[in-house]
């Protein structure tokens, strides 16, 4: 097999320590490390090229809101040059992000400092604070228009574009996405500009390189995740769902196998869908059903069947999962028990990934 052409100068060029990530990944083989890392940069490179059209459309979004809540058009002065909160520690930190972008845009040149400028000029972060809790009033007054297609409240759209900013971060300072749940972030990109404009949600599903580069990846990866189920089996089996804590990682996996009682179960459905950040209540199980989306009715199923068996008011992160049957399903021959025995000997206590074809032919996890 020949070798990675660069296979001497690339850890250097990368640093010994940060490529240790793909080395590993690579199972120690140096020339697929490299390869795992040009695939890490084109898929960053796709990732970005979809954000792009987030952060556009979602800042555009907001500023034309304000636009209309301050009156701008009347008053000749834009919206970010007025007070916005009554907070001063809340207004000075939104007069030094303007100033920064107009004090910059002046140093590059004087004629660039224009309103359009400064609104493009401002980071993504900025437009994500402006939704946050100290802006109630205001998502309340203006700034929900922004988002006319979400649930309305707050609290779902800023959970989501705060991970996004995080995903964001994650992209500009090149860093691995080996362990990153890729598509599930493209997901929430999808969803989030379908909030402000269904039309752009619809191009980038259309259009987006993301789903082809990450299936291109050079090594297969681990993709079933192995939860411990000692509540969660009982679940399943009465909703055919996983439901754990709201932005709860999870590298990206297609099967989600359960851990109880010394054994993973011999069910190990196929994930439909995932939807993080949900409002555990009766109003939304009224408000998903109204959407006359099929995911929404299926997750206001499941929220109304696990109130029933005693979950509490809160928000969640929930997993659609196939049942017995249905295609995709995977049944084991048998459970895959876990002989090790003692304090700490558990399979896993959080979650922890395996390859699906092992699983399969596992007679014990010492086989996985």
């Amino acid at each position: 097999m020949a070798q990675h052409p660069f296979l001497q100068t690339m850890p250097q060029w990368v640093s010994p320590s940060r490529f240790g990530s793909y080395l590993d990944a690579a199972g120690g083989d140096h020339s697929k490390a490299c390869e795992l890392y040009e695939w890490n940069v084109a898929l960053s490179a796709a990732s970005f090229e979809a954000f792009h059209y987030v952060e556009v459309v979602v800042r555009n979004a907001i500023d034309t809101a304000m636009q209309r809540h301050f009156n701008e058009a009347e008053r000749g002065i834009p919206w970010f040059l007025l007070p916005i909160s009554a907070t001063k520690a809340v207004q000075d930190s939104i007069d030094q992000s303007v100033l920064q972008v107009r004090n910059r845009l002046r140093s590059e040149n004087s004629s660039k400092e224009k309103r359009d400028q400064v609104i493009a000029g401002l980071s993504f972060g900025f437009w994500v604070n402006l939704l946050g809790p100290k802006h109630e009033q205001l998502w309340r007054e203006a700034i929900h228009k922004a988002f006319p297609h979400s649930s309305g409240k707050r609290n779902d759209v800023v959970a989501a574009l705060e991970r996004l900013r995080v995903f964001r971060n994650r992209l500009a300072h090149h860093d691995s996405l080996l362990a990153a749940d890729v598509p599930f972030r493209l997901t929430q990109m999808i969803d989030v500009l379908g909030w402000a404009d269904p039309d752009a949600a619809n191009w980038l599903a259309n259009n987006e390189r993301v789903t082809h580069v990450h299936a291109a990846r050079p090594l297969p990866r681990q993709d079933t995740v192995v939860v411990p189920a000692r509540d969660a089996w009982g679940l399943y089996e009465s909703v055919r769902a996983y439901v754990c804590q709201a932005g709860r990682a999870f590298q990206p996996v297609e099967y989600l196998a359960f851990y109880s009682q010394q054994q993973i179960h011999p069910e190990v459905p196929k994930i439909l869908f995932r939807v993080d950040n949900v409002d555990w209540s009766a109003g939304e199980i009224n408000r998903l059903r109204a959407t006359g989306q099929a995911r929404d009715a299926r997750v206001a199923d499941i929220i109304e069947a696990s109130r029933k068996l005693g979950w509490t008011d809160g928000r969640y992160q929930v997993f659609g999962l196939t049942e017995p049957g249905m295609q995709g399903h995977l049944t084991l021959r048998q459970p895959v028990p876990h002989l090790a025995r003692g304090r700490g000997s558990a399979f896993t206590q959080g979650q922890r990934y395996v390859v699906r074809d092992r699983l399969r032919r596992a007679t014990t996890t010492t086989d996985i």
